[in-house]
């Protein structure tokens, strides 16, 4: 691709050999770049984003796909190559939605779930709604645009599952938990961000707002009682993050619906600015343990930790 580089409206976190090192790279990381680090026309992001339907990792994912729309024969099991993830993945990747495949699959997970009302699971062997299946599948159908008579219902049920403190967790199912999960609740808090920006129906702002409150009481990343960190892994950003909550992801969240800055978050972000590498880049975290089809990235720097870690670093610092 070639790409001028002059003129640009960047952050001063990036110089221009970094920007033509993640510009050297997939569609799918590239459109990302020129949407959150340049100010470049929004008909040349949106030409470089539709490229991951025709080219590179995008193509070999949908190419990839079975006779009925799923993916490895497998709904949510093995990770993470099942239906779930892989569409999930696509979805991080930006497959803009509308695209046929991507909405087959969602259909077909949307067919098979079991339902308790309102609530699913993708689970054989689980008699109770899954709170993060039900956000997974909110989310996957309101980004590919999969309209469907059932996702009000799953977002009504999710709406019922919010605790007390802001959060959601599963285990307020299966066995009664008043506390919010970091994992469940950043899945949830996506999902309803996405079901709000492409048109849902039901009113869900309040929750957001009440989800945004839990990661501010906690630091994002620590014990609203203690101040420790709750994981250390929270500190790690593999790509993709899978179910898995980290720090990066829960700052991403809060720039993807333009929140306003709130200092309780500066901790995260600050620990984010520390684990720049001299040359200017993040490293490449080791991913989940789990089936993947194929490595998006060698060891060594990373462009996804690092267009990760500087979208939110510009996020904050003009905030």
């Amino acid at each position: 691709m070639s790409t001028d580089l002059h003129n640009r409206s960047v952050t001063g976190q990036v110089d221009d050999r970094l920007i033509a090192w993640l510009l050297d790279s997939d569609p799918s990381l590239r459109w990302q770049a020129m949407d959150g680090l340049l100010a470049e026309p929004a008909r040349l992001v949106a030409r470089e984003r539709a490229r991951i339907a025709t080219h590179g990792w995008g193509r070999q994912l949908l190419d990839l796909q079975d006779d009925d729309g799923g993916w490895a024969g497998a709904l949510y099991s093995p990770k993470w190559t099942s239906t779930t993830y892989t569409l999930l993945l696509l979805e991080r990747l930006g497959l803009p939605a509308g695209n046929t495949q991507a909405m087959s699959g969602c259909g077909l997970l949307w067919d098979n779930a079991r339902w308790f009302d309102g609530g699913l699971t993708l689970a054989k062997t689980i008699r109770e709604p899954e709170t993060c299946i039900t956000g997974m599948l909110v989310k996957l159908a309101a980004s590919f645009g999969l309209r469907d008579d059932r996702v009000d219902p799953a977002v009504e049920w999710l709406l019922g599952q919010q605790l007390d403190d802001g959060g959601w967790n599963c285990e307020t199912v299966r066995s009664g938990s008043t506390h919010g999960s970091f994992h469940t609740s950043i899945t949830v808090l996506e999902a309803l961000a996405v079901y709000r920006t492409s048109g849902g129906g039901l009113e869900v702002t309040p929750a957001i707002h009440a989800g945004c409150e839990f990661f501010g009481a906690h630091r994002l990343y620590r014990s609203h009682r203690t101040g420790e960190v709750v994981d250390p892994t929270f500190t790690r950003f593999p790509f993709p993050p899978q179910w898995h909550f980290d720090i990066v992801r829960g700052l991403e969240f809060f720039r993807s619906i333009e929140a306003d800055r709130d200092d309780r978050l500066a901790d995260a972000v600050e620990k984010v600015r520390r684990a720049r590498r001299k040359d200017g880049t993040w490293q490449m975290y080791r991913p989940y343990p789990g089936r993947y089809w194929f490595r998006l990235e060698p060891a060594g720097p990373s462009r996804w930790s690092t267009l990760r870690a500087l979208r939110v670093l510009d996020w904050w610092d003009r905030t």
